[in-house]
């Protein structure tokens, strides 16, 4: 009863349209109402979901994606990647789809990723003869990415939730598979470039590789810096996200000096903001979780889960279902906070390993930031190119199909995930 309590009254806030910090708490204070709780226990649990140590690093990665964002890294990153490319059909396509690649690399978020790739390829793009639908899908599908390669905000929640799985373990986990899922986009990529002539004939001078890569040296250095200092044991990962802003802040006003201190001030609001707004959910679903597990909810589910089939690949089929359709609704975030104590039980039922399970979960939450309704990184991307969201859908589908491949691949052979971490001793 409680339990269908709890999960009942969440729905209906969300079908309502209220906020999912709010659904989350209300529901969660009316059910350990019921069941007789302190309701001091509401307030304990918040600090005590967002009073943790690794989590001190979603705030400043944050902040670093959005410095790097700002600096004019993206603009000398498309260039050499122009520079290594060159001038053909479909070139343009390409260079979106690595520039967004190594971008996640630093900012750790897809619709961050997204949003600065937009800004700078949208325009050339567009001006070679590719359509807004679909440069805006691709960029969208490229940059959702960036949740599953290193640093990943996503994977940092999943580790606070999953304390058998690391941070450098699901870092080092994470590395392969999101090359893979941005790597599988070029497929479709440079064969609808093709088949529609995009930006056939159109010729501009292809900038020099050696001053390309000067120019760009600094944003590369960035993920380097960052997981070489993991790995060397130099800073752990929530020191590496203080690492991040230090060396975007030295970049952009020292190196790029596009960053002036009234502007750095601005982008230090913009991005506390967003951080309030991500640990404010994050405090409010630990409520929840300790909720349905306290009153042995999530149990019941899960044990109710694990008997509707006998099969592990049927399992497998049925939770990735589950989350590629809550990702069309929902961030990445707030999925691991509602689903994660529900499916963490089944995972380690059926004997599977969490980190590589994390993985997995955080790709199909990837592909659910550019497949609608919701789609942030499709929403911001079309926004940008001054479109319908519907412009995008012809496009989109064959992008979606293609990182459903590389996911596919990823369950198939969990040893793309996990022989990185296991080579580096992190399991």
């Amino acid at each position: 009863m409680t339990g269908a309590m709890l999960i009942g009254v969440f729905m209906l806030l969300l079908v309502a349209g209220v906020p999912l910090a709010v659904g989350l708490g209300v529901a969660s204070v009316i059910v350990l109402a019921m069941a007789g709780f302190d309701q001091l226990a509401v307030p304990t649990n918040i600090y005590a979901g967002i009073a943790k140590y690794p989590l001190l690093a979603i705030p400043m990665f944050v902040l670093a994606g959005m410095i790097f964002e700002r600096s004019g890294v993206a603009v000398r990153l498309v260039r050499f990647v122009t520079a290594i490319v060159g001038e053909w059909t479909g070139s343009l396509a390409v260079v979106a789809v690595l520039v967004s690649m190594l971008l996640g690399g630093v900012s750790g978020s897809g619709p961050a990723d997204a949003a600065a790739v937009a800004a700078v390829m949208l325009p050339s793009m567009v001006a070679r003869g590719y359509p807004k639908g679909f440069s805006a899908g691709l960029i969208a599908a490229s940059g959702s990415t960036a949740i599953v390669t290193p640093p990943s905000v996503a994977l940092i929640v999943y580790s606070v939730m999953v304390p058998a799985a690391t941070v450098p373990a699901l870092f080092a986990a994470g590395l392969f598979p999101g090359m893979l899922a941005a790597l599988s986009l070029l497929l479709p990529a440079i064969l609808i470039s093709r088949k529609y002539g995009f930006g056939r004939g159109y010729k501009a001078e292809r900038p020099p590789l050696g001053k390309s890569f000067v120019n760009a040296i600094w944003g590369l250095l960035a993920p380097i810096v960052i997981l070489g200092g993991l790995r060397t044991g130099l800073f752990t990962p929530t020191e590496a996200a203080v690492v991040a802003v230090a060396y975007g802040i030295f970049v952009g006003m020292v190196v790029y000096r596009t960053i002036s201190l009234k502007g750095l001030f601005r982008i230090m609001v913009d991005a506390g903001e967003l951080s309030a707004v991500v640990m404010m959910v994050i405090g409010i679903a630990s409520v929840f979780a300790w909720a349905g597990n306290t009153l042995g909810i999530f149990d019941v589910a899960a044990r109710a889960l694990v008997g509707l089939h006998s099969s592990e690949w049927m399992m497998l089929v049925s939770i990735n279902l589950l989350l590629l359709v809550a990702g069309m609704f929902l961030d990445a975030i707030s999925i691991f906070l509602i689903l994660l104590p529900i499916l963490v039980p089944i995972a380690v039922a059926m004997g599977w390993d969490l980190v590589w399970f994390g993985v997995m979960m955080t790709i199909n939450l990837a592909i659910g930031q550019f497949t609608p309704p919701m789609a942030v990184s499709l929403m911001i991307t079309s926004r940008i190119a001054g479109i319908g969201m519907e412009e995008t859908f012809r496009w989109v589908t064959w992008l979606l199909l293609a990182m459903l491949g590389a996911l596919t691949l990823m369950v198939v052979f969990p040893q793309i995930a996990l022989w990185l971490p296991g080579r580096l001793g992190y399991l």
